[in-house]
Formats: C-alpha cells, structure tokens, sequence
C-alpha cells in the first residue's frame, strides 16, 4: 500500500510563500532547521489535512529554504522548474516496493540503503521520494552497498 505525503517546492523567501500559502488557507504544521545542511523545510496543510501544530498533515506542501553561502556569495536561484523538488510517497515495505519498480524498468536514483528512504523518477523526469511507513527497515542486500545512479 503506499499514501500521498508531500510535494517539496524549493522557495527563495520562505516568508513569502508561507504569506502566499496561507491566503490559500494552509497553515503550517512543524518547521525543521539543519544547521548541518543548511537549509530550513517547513510543513503547510490544509483544513481537512491538519492534525494540530507539530503533527505531520495527511498531504502536506514541504517548502525547502537552502540558506545563501556562508562565504557571502549569491544565493541559489531556481529557473527551468528547479524549484519544483519532488512528489513523496510513504510505502509499507520499502524493499519490495523498489524491488518491484526495479522488476519493471525503473532505475532505482537513490537505494533505500538506510531502509527507510529512496528516489526514483517518472519518465517524465520528475523525482518521486518513497519513504519507509513506521520504523526504518534494517539495511538489507542489495540496497545497501547499491550506489546512487543519476540524478534524484
């Protein structure tokens, strides 16, 4: 079985778009920072999707703010549907699902080799995240040592 989770849009002024958002009628659900990775998601849904702050909504739009440069340097920006980042999925078995989608064709971009999450594309080109339901699955072969392949 597998349930809609989120469409990830990348945005240049997160205030903006949560503006932008909100006259739609969404409202933010949880926020995450990594300082690591630089970069900030923030979790919007609608009425009938929200399940109270800090609860994951049952369809959610993921904004990905990537923080400009420590060196000073420009900000990244987005041009030819960049900033449009990818349809998730949530799975019951991970490992079969890409097993599955593997048996016919698909290219695997990203393994779940953490048990838990992996990209494959449309043959449209547009990414699709499939993240393990629950817990992460314990690593299993062949996903584990499979490389990334491409882009995701």
């Amino acid at each position: 079985m597998m349930r809609y989770l989120h469409t990830m849009l990348r945005v240049a002024d997160p205030e903006a778009a949560i503006r932008f958002f909100t006259l739609l009628s969404l409202k933010e659900t949880r926020r995450m920072e990594n300082q690591a990775g630089r970069y900030t998601l923030i979790y919007l849904a609608a009425d009938e999707d929200f399940r109270g702050d800090g609860e994951q909504g049952d369809a959610e739009v993921e904004l990905t703010y990537n923080w400009p440069p420590e060196d000073g340097s420009a900000a990244e920006t987005y041009t030819g549907g960049r900033n449009f980042g990818h349809l998730a999925y949530g799975v019951d078995d991970i490992y079969e699902t890409c097993a599955r989608l593997q048996a016919g064709g698909v290219t695997i971009n990203r393994p779940p080799r953490d048990g838990y999450m992996a990209f494959v594309r449309s043959p449209d080109g547009i990414s699709i995240e499939l993240l393990q339901k629950g817990e992460h699955m314990a690593p299993a072969e062949p996903w584990a040592s499979m490389p990334n392949t491409g882009a995701w």
